[in-house]
């Protein structure tokens, strides 16, 4: 009867390892290992081995200039940050976090006795009855997030795994 036990754990563990080899989603045969915003462009790029293998139009926050500053600024952050962890979000659809923020925009704000702000998402358009996606897409619009169409989002978020770097170029 003992047997029967680990006979089960060895299915279950080569089950499991097979899943977790088959969730590596490729893009061509390339695994994705950098985000590339080039605020500038309102462009995002996916990265491998320093190539460009995909690009996609985004919507950055209300003011586009500049790096972040403090919560509320309304402007999308510069630097190097990582894709930390991921949710679906109720108003946003899909949401990937983006780790602002760093220890440099830590400092920066507490020089300028402001709190640095938080919550910084690559995420999707809303679901709105008044307005269309399409109309999402042709402004920016976010409090400082990185918004793409919802097939866009769908699409990195198969791509781009959590730990991927993500550079945010002005």
């Amino acid at each position: 009867m003992r047997w029967m036990y680990w006979l089960v754990a060895f299915y279950c563990l080569a089950f499991t390892t097979l899943g977790a080899a088959s969730t590596t989603v490729t893009l061509s045969g390339r695994t994705i290992d950098k985000v590339l915003v080039v605020k500038s462009q309102n462009r995002l790029e996916l990265l491998s081995k320093g190539d460009v293998v995909k690009s996609y139009r985004v919507s950055l926050g209300k003011y586009p200039k500049g790096p972040k500053l403090r919560e509320g600024d309304q402007r999308t952050p510069e630097g190097f940050y990582w894709i930390d962890w991921r949710k679906k979000s109720d108003k946003y659809n899909l949401a990937m976090h983006i780790s602002y923020p760093n220890a440099r925009d830590v400092a920066r704000a507490k020089e300028q006795g402001v709190p640095p702000g938080n919550m910084i998402m690559i995420h999707g358009t809303p679901l709105d009855e008044e307005y269309p996606e399409w109309y999402f897409s042709s402004l920016n619009w976010t409090n400082g997030c990185i918004a793409l169409t919802n097939a866009d989002m769908q699409e990195v978020w198969t791509l781009v795994k959590d730990g991927t770097l993500i550079e945010i170029q002005p």
